[in-house]
């Protein structure tokens, strides 16, 4: 098609992360009349999310080697971009992760559709969590983003004001999740908890996310011990996996929850899952705004999260779920103990996060997100 501008998203990688799924989503909702997507990244074993990428008609690019190879990525992935940056044309970089951002910007000058592509940054994470090389390369560089994205208000209000530039130049956007024919109901409850190997009149809590420090499954599986003392058939439902899988397996068998907890690693069919779930919860000490949360809600399960980030700003506490301080297993216990003695309690909440859920508009946000595109295109 003609007139169409060529987009190229880069990120880190393609692994199962919030983050990756959104471009997924997002993709799936792209006006393909105005703009020609291409998705480019960096670590190569990260790439489980590249064929549902391609299937939605997206041309995908690995700068760090061999797709699927382990180990380090190919230390020349800048010099394959900025060919790539040359090669395509692009009139519009849209970048998604801090590091390949930085570089993109440094690389970008005097390439492009007529010269330099333009420059859009979505920020999902709060400038806290960075390190400090990262946050040393966005202090250089940051000011080159033509506009930034932010999934949240609590995201938008961590830039520091001597990165930013003046007048319109940060944009909150609530991304949601994309999960048209995810299956519910009975039927869906029972064959989830078949496909899990849970029994069917457990009280099950589940949480998705990858197994690292930020997401602290070491203070969820400390409350679901405690939970366990009221409610001794409870169980709990890990979806995901990363570098503290074993040391979480060890905890759980520290504290007695080997049949309590199932570890079920990463899995290509969260929505599937999610009905076996009787309460969803995320006890992370950092997010931007997690999707696992909007597609939990958008499911109809009632939620206990942390106070972190985003979340207050989908979720009510009281009204589709509860927050708790983060780093609280306490905490954590008592609000999930009270949804697992009230189950007309967990079907108000639930239902009321299914109709909040309805703010959750993927479409409506990669909306929101061609029209930074739009504005940054006719300077």
């Amino acid at each position: 098609m003609s007139g169409r501008t060529r987009v190229l998203w880069l990120a880190k990688g393609l692994g199962r992360g919030g983050a990756e799924q959104l471009l997924v989503n997002c993709a799936r909702h792209a006006d393909t009349e105005r703009y020609e997507i291409e998705v480019a990244y960096v670590l190569p074993w990260k790439d489980a999310l590249a064929p549902s990428l391609t299937k939605a008609g997206v041309r995908v690019h690995c700068l760090g080697g061999v797709p699927g190879t382990p180990g380090r990525a190919d230390p020349r992935w800048p010099l394959r971009l900025r060919r790539l940056l040359a090669a395509r044309r692009y009139g519009l970089v849209h970048t998604h992760m801090p590091l390949p951002a930085a570089a993109a910007r440094l690389l970008a000058f005097g390439l492009g559709a007529g010269g330099t592509p333009r420059l859009v940054h979505t920020e999902h994470n709060v400038w806290d969590r960075y390190r400090p090389v990262t946050r040393w390369a966005n202090a250089l560089t940051y000011r080159r983003n033509d506009a930034v994205i932010a999934v949240s208000h609590a995201v938008e209000r961590t830039i520091p004001p001597a990165r930013r530039r003046p007048g319109a130049w940060v944009h909150v956007v609530h991304h949601g999740p994309d999960l048209g024919g995810a299956p519910q109901g009975p039927a869906a409850r029972a064959a989830a908890r078949a496909e899990l190997g849970l029994p069917q009149d457990a009280f099950v809590v589940g949480t998705v996310g990858n197994l690292t420090p930020k997401k602290d499954q070491a203070t969820l599986l400390a409350a679901h011990a405690a939970l366990r003392r009221h409610h001794p058939g409870a169980r709990l439902v890990l979806i995901g996996a990363g570098p503290l899988d074993a040391r979480l397996r060890a905890r759980a068998a520290e504290l007695g929850l080997t049949d309590g907890v199932l570890f079920a690693g990463s899995r290509p069919d969260v929505p599937a899952l999610l009905p076996a779930l009787d309460v969803f919860t995320l006890s992370s000490r950092q997010e931007g705004l997690p999707v696992a949360l909007m597609e939990a809600m958008t499911s109809g399960l009632p939620s206990v999260v942390t106070r972190v980030g985003g979340m207050p700003e989908v979720l009510d506490d009281g009204g589709q779920g509860f927050l708790v301080a983060p780093g609280d297993p306490g905490a954590l216990a008592d609000a999930l103990g009270r949804l697992a003695a009230d189950p007309g309690l967990r079907t108000r909440l639930g239902a009321a996060a299914r109709q909040r859920s309805g703010r959750f508009d993927v479409a409506g946000a990669q909306q929101a997100v061609e029209a930074v595109y739009e504005q940054v295109l006719q300077r």
